[in-house]
């Protein structure tokens, strides 16, 4: 058995089995001629050797990381250009993934750490896409010049630790920007809850402690580089302590968990709290952290100083009164069940518009690409169907705390007749209507200026 270090390429065809059920026969026809003309000529101009092919992928080795990316982005770029006049729905379209490892090679074939990793960057990205790991980019960033987009630390299936992921579409623009100094600052740390889940949190900014409950979807690193998510992070950061984490099953925690419930939630609440050294604090709901935070702030009231709540409910759809509701949570399973990894974006797009319905397509686009990487089809699933029977509607008539309740009047993912009912039900609750129709408020929109100025006032006066 011989040892030496390869750059591996992994080749999956996105949404095989369904482009397979449409039509077989002219699938194969096509990942045929693709293999012929494009993708043995390439790989043989590269130095490259293929290892294994399975039904709609290979494993490559390359004896260099810089080989083994040129070849990756000639093939997806040529790819483009003759699959670009087929109808999407019937589109063949490839996700690559590299890696640079230490690997075993026995009987022709390959092993170890380094294939694995190459397999999961392979799942990651998008389709038409590449995913290389960060000693990759390092290897190459100098000598390539095209623009990978840094998506941060990754947790892939079956590897323990998290994995710097480096992305490239060939519709891949100049890099992002610098992060701002506090994402720099931003350091993940790693808690371990009671069942032995590993919880993923950090600190941002200075000041007042602000412990935020976790909503749908998270990722520590990745919504530094979203447009959506970054501006809120560099707002908190510059009003209090900030103390945030990925809820189990997303992001950089354990995603293959066994409890996934409210019970389990708030319970990270506390395990995060005490590695952080919180001892009084407030607690920021987000959507679903809403409910949570009611619960914890009845089970936990040493520790809380105020609430507040924006765009959430404190009971899930199936417990909602409205018909609507429950054909809106059969409509969001299948999707999920459906759609959540396809290459499709009429699954994803369901969600996004549903919760952003007055974003720009930049926006849309990259709330799409949140719901992709951040969790799993499983875990998604999970997370959406505790949402749906939550229920705290008798403890919120428990809270003794000073609570701000802030909710959008056009909101699709929680009536503003659910951000009501809480204000109603928490005893001296405040209420503050914002203009707009989004879930996730955006920057630019009155609705974002006007939580932050509510926000800010209500912070200084009550969390201390």
């Amino acid at each position: 058995m011989e040892r030496r270090l390869t750059a591996i390429l992994a080749v999956d065809m996105a949404g095989y089995s369904r482009l397979m059920e449409q039509n077989e026969e002219d699938i194969l026809t096509r990942q045929k001629v693709h293999r012929t003309e494009l993708f043995d000529p390439q790989i043989a101009t590269r130095g490259g050797r293929i290892v294994k092919t399975t039904g709609d992928g290979m494993l490559v080795e390359f004896a260099s990381a810089q080989d083994a990316v040129r070849c990756a982005i000639n093939i997806q770029v040529a790819m483009a250009d003759r699959e670009g006049a087929s109808p999407e729905e019937r589109r063949i379209l490839y996700r690559l993934g590299i890696n640079l490892g230490d690997v075993l090679f026995e009987d022709g074939d390959i092993f170890g750490d380094g294939v694995n990793v190459a397999s999961r960057l392979e799942g990651l990205a998008k389709p038409g896409g590449i995913c290389i790991s960060d000693i990759v980019h390092q290897a190459v960033a100098d000598k390539i010049k095209v623009p990978f987009r840094d998506m941060g630390n990754q947790r892939v299936k079956n590897i323990s630790r998290p994995i710097r992921v480096w992305q490239w579409t060939p519709d891949a623009s100049l890099p992002s920007p610098e992060l701002p100094k506090a994402a720099q600052q931003q350091q993940v740390q790693f808690a371990t809850a009671p069942d032995g889940v590993q919880i993923a949190w950090a600190s941002i900014g200075q000041g007042m402690p602000v412990l935020k409950a976790p909503n749908w979807l998270n990722h520590l690193e990745y919504e530094w580089r979203s447009p959506i998510w970054h501006p809120w992070l560099v707002r908190l950061a510059g009003l209090c302590r900030l103390v945030r984490f990925d809820q189990r099953g997303n992001g950089l925690s354990d995603w293959g968990v066994e409890a996934v419930s409210a019970g389990a939630m708030t319970g990270d609440m506390s395990t995060v709290a005490a590695a952080a050294g919180l001892s009084r604090f407030a607690l920021l709901g987000i959507s679903q952290g809403c409910s949570f935070s009611v619960r914890y702030a009845v089970e936990n009231p040493e520790q809380v100083t105020c609430l507040v709540l924006l765009g959430g409910f404190l009971r899930g759809r199936l417990k909602r009164t409205q018909p609507d509701q429950k054909h809106l949570y059969k409509v969001g399973t299948m999707m999920i069940r459906d759609g959540w990894g396809s290459t499709n974006p009429v699954f994803r797009h369901f969600f996004t518009t549903t919760f952003m319905p007055d974003a720009q397509p930049e926006m849309a686009a990259y709330f799409d690409e949140l719901q992709r990487i951040a969790t799993s089809p499983e875990a998604a699933m999970r997370i959406w169907k505790m949402n749906s029977t939550v229920d705290v509607t008798e403890l919120a008539k428990q809270v003794n705390v000073p609570t701000l309740v802030l909710h959008c009047i056009g909101d699709r993912v929680a009536p503003i007749e659910e951000g009501r009912l809480m204000a109603t039900l928490i005893p001296n609750a405040t209420f503050v209507e914002l203009p707009g129709n989004n879930h996730v408020l955006m920057e630019d929109t009155a609705a974002f200026e006007q939580f932050f100025d509510e926000c800010s006032r209500f912070l200084t006066a009550y969390n201390h």
